[in-house]
């Protein structure tokens, strides 16, 4: 479904940010991309989007392939999201003045059979029960977990394709992570709908991933599928918190380029 070839951005034509990434999201599977802060994932996620070019973004080489026909890199973020490859940005971001019921319209705003919202509103309010009960409460008043059902309903109400996810997980409790990955999991088989997860919270999103890729420094450094990266004493090392015989490791003493060395060799 989409293909990443060799992509390199640079931000205000200084900042080398992304250099030659290379990835692909299959059809009806979830991909997560793993990576601690300032790896570059956010970035990819804004390349696919097009959301880069808002924020002084540009991809200088390489190309993004949509369905095998569509050129994503030469296109603005509107035309992209019509194509049906929703975002849901990391930090929960939604019009904290209107209601529940009000944002979670506001994604169906590229849709033309607007007599079938109705109909997806419902569907919304069965994945997400305890929004139909919030329907009509202001939304910056929900707590963090519920205005991260929020966001991924109104990414819903869009029809995506493809839905790319930024740290679903972020400032959640664990019980609440894992609801959400549930119904995330759920929601890409039932509607078929193809997810690219960008997490630090490796365990959760390789949980669900049936593909995963790790980056560091604008680099894919390590990437297989999501039983083969949770079984990896890499990623059980530096994301998992766990050295070969399941003890706690400390990051501590860790040097950066012996890791780098290990996965690129």
């Amino acid at each position: 479904m989409l293909r990443l070839n060799n992509i390199e951005v640079i931000y205000s034509n200084v900042i080398l940010v992304l250099r030659g990434v290379s990835l692909e999201v299959p059809d009806g599977k979830v991909v997560s991309l793993l990576g601690n802060n300032g790896a570059g994932k956010t970035t990819t996620l804004k390349a696919i989007s097009g959301l880069l070019k808002t924020e002084l973004g540009e991809i200088t080489e390489g190309s993004i392939e949509f369905d095998g026909q569509h050129r994503l890199d030469k296109l603005g973020p509107e035309e992209i999201a019509r194509m049906g490859i929703i975002q849901v940005m990391e930090g929960r971001r939604l019009f904290e003045h209107l209601s529940v019921e009000e944002n979670l319209r506001t994604g169906a705003i590229f849709r033309k059979d607007s007599s079938m919202v109705k109909k997806d509103l419902n569907k919304v309010y069965e994945y997400f029960p305890k929004l139909k009960t919030l329907y009509n409460h202001t939304s910056g008043y929900l707590s963090g977990g519920e205005q991260q059902m929020l966001v991924i309903g109104r990414a819903l109400m869009a029809h995506p394709k493809l839905m790319l996810l930024d740290e679903p997980s972020l400032g959640l409790a664990p019980l609440l992570v894992q609801e959400i990955f549930k119904i995330v999991e759920i929601i890409n088989k039932e509607e078929k709908t193809s997810v690219m997860l960008v997490e630090q919270n490796a365990k959760a999103a390789l949980g669900i991933a049936d593909y995963g890729y790790v980056m560091e420094n604008g680099r894919v450094v390590l990437d297989g599928s999501g039983e083969k990266l949770r079984d990896n004493e890499d990623i059980k090392e530096f994301y998992l918190g766990l050295s070969a015989v399941g003890e706690k490791k400390s990051y501590r003493g860790i040097k950066h380029y012996k890791r780098r060395k290990r996965w690129l060799g």
